[in-house]
């Protein structure tokens, strides 16, 4: 189920001109005109199960026409069922955002792990590629993922481990897959919250969810990663095309009541009964 948090995205941002879309095997790229300026914005591409194969509904319903709507209605297909449609919608989010690159920090997600987890326990979910240099620069790491390598532990078993880390980093795939509040309401008070990866929209509205850290990516070669994406590009290759890893914090002026958004939960929750 589309979570708030998306919703409270699409709410912040400007209208655009689509100028391309690539669907690439491991990264969506959208490339969108905002006020003059030319972005692209990335995501993690998320496939349903063989749904060619088994006769199901398209991935992208109106593939071949994308282009032709708005940049904000696009987004907005990060509310859809499709887990492709939800990568074009969040790969256009983080196309339309507006840039703050006075709160960009040149420093990436493994550092800022292992500079915040040292001595401490730190569960991150997903399967990042920093993984085996990162387990020696914490006190502890838990590993979540849905396909689980050695070493890692099923996602299943969030209920039990997000509660005991005192830093948790989650990739900002948990937003097109939305899962994102439900792993958030498992932290305990007073952990530390990172949101990682290219995914990770740049925006000061998911402080507002209890997120302290976001490292994302900022896309500056517009030419060369849509190439790249469209050839299949894992994030190292498109990395080297022209993408930026950046690191932006939540500000002491932005920092709300954990338990904000869980209100509102349960008062929607009292409305309904």
């Amino acid at each position: 189920m589309p979570t708030r948090v998306l919703k409270d995205l699409l709410a912040t941002l400007p209208d655009g001109e689509v100028q391309d879309i690539r669907v690439g095997i491991h990264w969506t790229a959208v490339a969108v005109i905002v006020g003059g300026d030319r972005r692209c914005g990335l995501a993690s591409t998320l496939r349903g199960e063989d749904l060619h194969h088994h006769g199901g509904e398209p991935a992208v319903r109106d593939a071949g026409h994308l282009t032709k709507r708005g940049a904000r209605e696009l987004a907005g297909l990060v509310l859809s069922r499709s887990p492709t449609e939800t990568a074009i919608g969040m790969a256009t989010i983080n196309a339309l955002l507006p840039r703050q690159p006075d709160r960009w920090e040149e420093i990436n997600a493994e550092e800022v792990i292992a500079q915040r987890g040292a001595g401490r326990r730190v569960a991150l979910i997903g399967h990042f590629p920093f993984v085996p240099r990162l387990r020696g620069r914490v006190g502890t790491l838990w590993v979540l993922e849905q396909r689980p390598r050695e070493g890692d532990l099923a996602a299943e078993a969030a209920p039990e481990i997000i509660p005991q880390a005192d830093v948790l980093a989650v990739t900002g795939t948990t937003l097109i897959n939305h899962t994102f509040e439900e792993l958030m309401a498992l932290r305990r008070p007073g952990a530390l919250v990172l949101l990682l990866g290219p995914t990770t929209p740049l925006s000061p509205t998911l402080f507002e969810y209890g997120v302290h850290i976001l490292s994302g990516a900022v896309v500056e070669n517009v030419d060369a990663v849509l190439h790249a994406v469209s050839q299949g590009a894992n994030f190292r290759q498109v990395r080297r095309q022209g993408v930026r890893l950046v690191t932006m914090q939540r500000r002491p002026s932005e920092k709300i009541s954990p338990s904000t958004h869980e209100t509102k939960r349960r008062d929607e929750a009292s409305n309904v009964r």
